[in-house]
């Protein structure tokens, strides 16, 4: 069998870039808790079971204990809601700079007229 009908043969696309797994804060506070409670044999079952890492267990029981225990879609909206406030701030910011910057313009071709009247007036006096 060659290289290419094994590939082809319901092989996934190795280009395909995975799903990442997100988990809400009941799911995170169930498994830390379910963790903590199971004897020591049974805890690699556990993480097994639900294909997770003890790393994970102990990120979510930090977070718990400092109280900062969210799901990953809630710190996605909490982003979104910064980067929306930011946008704002920054489009407050543009239309105000553009305004002196329109009268700015508007100095400049006043000062310009004036001077150009000063110059007429000046040589024709001479």
């Amino acid at each position: 069998m060659s290289t290419s009908s094994r590939m082809s043969g319901g092989a996934q696309d190795p280009g395909g870039r995975p799903k990442r797994r997100s988990f809400t804060a009941e799911y995170k506070a169930r498994i830390v808790a379910e963790y903590d409670a199971t004897p020591d044999g049974g805890k690699t079952a556990l993480l097994r079971r639900e294909g997770l890492y003890s790393s994970h267990v102990i990120e979510w029981r930090r977070a718990l204990a400092a109280g900062t225990l969210a799901s990953a879609a809630s710190k996605k909206t909490e982003k979104a809601r910064a980067e929306a406030a930011e946008l704002a701030r920054l489009r407050r910011e543009n239309a105000r700079l553009r305004s002196e910057l329109d009268k700015t313009r508007e100095a400049l071709v006043i000062t310009g007229k004036a001077h150009a009247l000063l110059e007429r007036l000046s040589g024709g006096a001479a």
